[in-house]
């Protein structure tokens, strides 16, 4: 029997929790066709099959429910065993995941109170809030929702805010109302989840109309292919920020009202260790708004930064402190 691969017991307890192939894949973030994959190889290894499966249904066969448990043991130990190596080393990083954006001068502002590693894998808003959950990152830069972190168990604190903008066709560069914009949303629910609410609320906020695609265009040449084709100017995502616009379009502004997205910076709920409780602290000591509690700002429904959210949402506690939510 060839080695068993560590990646691979994580692959079966997911499915083995998920009891389904796709929703197991988003989950670790891989294609489903290379997680069905690596169960075969697991289960020629083990020479054991570990699920039934059919078109419809996936069952934990009496061989996988015995290993379950064991498998769970392992990954606990060796994640053991990885922590308690880095503090001999006194070089434990606080690992910090995001999406596309970071303050500028993160380095600077957490050099004195921990070391910092930038998490290379860049993923979505929903799957990095994911990952901090279940303990893969101690930190997150991302965008979330009250629901969010109620679910998951997190916390969050504003770390910064983009406004906004349309692109158009045209030399018209006035602002223009949200209502007389399109805004697009992604069938790529993998990539786009996190978009598609904030863009299907803005929609039904501000009147702005939604036009659904499947082609990634929400960034990139294919998002301006959309907006050459629109009679609207359509509205960018925080992807598309730094974007350079082609020659023949146009930026132009979005009032009545300005439209907002958040980045918060969230953690574990109940996190204990000092180390990332300071970073929080150092990262979030700006007591500014970023424009999101002006007088004509818009933020969607659930957003925790919402000067007034509505009932039962709930302001983000500080580190270490009670919920005020």
């Amino acid at each position: 029997m060839t080695s068993v691969e560590l990646r691979q017991l994580r692959y079966f307890v997911a499915v083995a929790e998920e009891l389904n192939f796709g929703r197991a894949a988003e989950r670790l973030l891989i294609a489903g066709p290379s997680l069905s994959q690596q169960i075969k190889a697991l289960e020629r290894d083990l020479g054991v099959r570990l699920f039934d499966r059919d078109r419809r249904s996936v069952a934990l066969t009496p061989a996988g429910s015995d290993l379950l448990p064991h498998a769970r043991a392992l990954l606990e130990r060796a994640e053991d065993l990885r922590h308690r190596a880095r503090r001999l080393s006194g070089s434990e990083p606080i690992r910090l995941g995001y999406v596309n954006w970071l303050p500028p001068d993160l380095d600077a502002r957490t050099a004195a109170v921990a070391r910092v590693h930038i998490d290379a894998w860049v993923a979505p808003s929903h799957a990095q809030a994911a990952r901090v959950a279940d303990g893969s990152l101690d930190l997150a830069v991302c965008w979330v929702r009250t629901d969010d972190l109620e679910r998951r168990g997190l916390q969050a604190r504003l770390l910064g805010a983009d406004r906004l903008y349309a692109v158009a066709t045209g030399d018209d560069t006035r602002e223009v109302a949200a209502r007389d914009t399109v805004v697009l949303l992604d069938d790529d629910t993998t990539s786009w989840s996190s978009w598609n609410v904030y863009a299907e609320d803005l929609a039904h906020r501000t009147g702005a109309r939604a036009v659904r695609i499947s082609d990634g265009g929400i960034t990139g040449p294919a998002f301006f292919d959309h907006v050459r084709r629109s009679s609207r100017p359509v509205i960018n995502s925080p992807k598309g920020q730094t974007t350079p616009l082609p020659s023949d379009l146009v930026r132009r502004p979005v009032g009545t009202p300005e439209i907002y997205w958040t980045w918060s910076l969230v953690w574990r709920r109940g996190e204990v260790r000092a180390a990332v409780l300071a970073v929080v602290d150092a990262l979030c000591d700006d007591d500014g708004d970023f424009g999101i509690h002006g007088p004509d700002a818009w933020l969607p429904e659930g957003d925790p930064h919402r000067r007034q959210p509505h009932a039962g949402a709930a302001a983000p506690p500080r580190p270490g402190g009670a919920a005020t939510r």
